[in-house]
């Protein structure tokens, strides 16, 4: 599948497999199902790699209300297969180009898209997060018995999705098919908070809390862009030691250290100017606003679950000009070809933060390891080929 050049699609069979969710609290089950279509504007891709993330467990367990029974999986790479009515040629979304798959997937038509605003696409929210449908209001996967199954973004945890073309984008040659999975969610979660939130200038201290698949990315994207200090935090010393070798330049291990005196001791006591809160709990959220310098910006990142609430002292972000602000994302129709672009020049190396495989068959398998720690940075699922393209 990584050598299918460009132009010659394969075959697409009328069923295929995916993993769907039943319900909060089940796992996962392989089922057999038609291959979605694409309809008008969208595009059909046989997946390579879908990246495992922590939403996608936050919904597995509960935390994250979102309609089932549904196919999970928000950050795909594949091959193009087959393209709806209205995609335009020139956007190089043709059968056989090489793709991946942001989890944003921007209608193009609301007023935030207009101005640009993938990251606050109504629609998206509106008809994808709350009713796990594409833009015309129906879910592209259905169960063998017609029963119609929610698609959190693409629903990319099968061997086909089926993906508005606004949330595509051309993958660059020099770039793995299959772990380039992580740059439609990782690594263009890490941008979005980099570059869009926190607007990171030349020279900036930060630290960055929780070194998952996003916290990982946010390390190597801070470095790229100009931070002259990048402080890891996290709990554990392998997981550390990989955040040093992406370019974090002090390490923090809170297991050992309370990380707010850890940091402000090696800051000299100022503290650092932007703060990356990347796992999504009250504890980490406020250690995120006390490592702050005068002025200092704290980025979060990480999704919580539904009723997490955070303390945040008032007159100390008052009195010293601080700034909590939200980061969801970024603008998937111009900053996912630019952390592709920035990978292939080698800038940010996304895929280096993948540290394990599974199957499809393994899918239920990936997320029991990510609830346990097991997985350092990120994991992906590999799709088998087809039987006519296995070696």
């Amino acid at each position: 599948m990584d050598d299918l050049p460009s132009g010659d699609a394969p075959d697409i069979p009328a069923l295929m497999r995916a993993a769907v969710l039943p319900a909060p609290g089940q796992p996962l089950q392989l089922e057999v199902m038609a291959t979605p279509r694409p309809q008008h504007g969208e595009v059909l891709v046989q997946v390579a790699g879908c990246g495992v993330c922590h939403t996608d467990l936050h919904v597995m367990r509960g935390e994250v209300g979102f309609v089932t029974p549904c196919v999970l999986g928000h950050e795909i790479s594949g091959t193009v297969v087959e393209v709806g009515d209205g995609v335009r040629p020139e956007s190089g979304l043709t059968p056989g180009a090489r793709v991946v798959g942001g989890f944003i997937m921007p209608c193009g038509e609301c007023p935030a898209c207009a101005e640009g605003r993938d990251d606050l696409c109504r629609p998206f929210f509106a008809l994808n997060r709350l009713r796990g449908v594409l833009y015309d209001g129906s879910s592209r996967l259905q169960r063998s018995n017609g029963e119609s199954l929610a698609m959190y973004s693409m629903g990319g945890l099968a061997e086909y999705a089926v993906v508005p073309a606004t949330g595509l984008a051309l993958l660059p040659p020099e770039l793995p098919l299959v772990e380039s999975a992580v740059l439609g969610c990782a690594a263009l979660t890490a941008y979005g908070a980099v570059r869009r939130a926190a607007d990171l200038r030349v020279g900036e201290t930060v630290a960055v809390i929780a070194m998952g698949g996003v916290g990982s990315n946010v390390v190597q994207m801070a470095r790229a862009l100009g931070a002259s200090r990048v402080i890891a935090v996290d709990v554990d010393a392998a997981t550390l030691a990989t955040a040093r070798n992406l370019g974090a330049t002090d390490l923090v291990n809170a297991t050992n250290l309370d990380p707010v005196a850890a940091v402000r001791d090696l800051t000299g006591g100022r503290g650092v100017d932007v703060a990356f809160e990347a796992l999504g709990t009250p504890a980490t959220f406020r250690q995120g606003t006390q490592i702050l310098c005068d002025g200092g910006r704290l980025v979060a990142i990480g999704i919580a679950a539904a009723d997490a609430a955070a303390h945040v002292e008032i007159t100390p972000l008052v009195r010293r000009s601080q700034r909590i602000i939200g980061s969801y994302g970024a603008r998937t129709r111009t900053d996912l070809p630019a952390v592709g672009a920035m990978a292939a020049a080698g800038r940010v190396r996304p895929a280096a933060t993948v540290s394990r495989t599974f199957t499809l068959d393994d899918a239920d398998a990936a997320y029991d390891a990510l609830a346990r720690g097991d997985i350092v940075g990120r994991a992906v699922v590999r799709m088998s080929p087809p039987p006519s393209e296995a070696t």
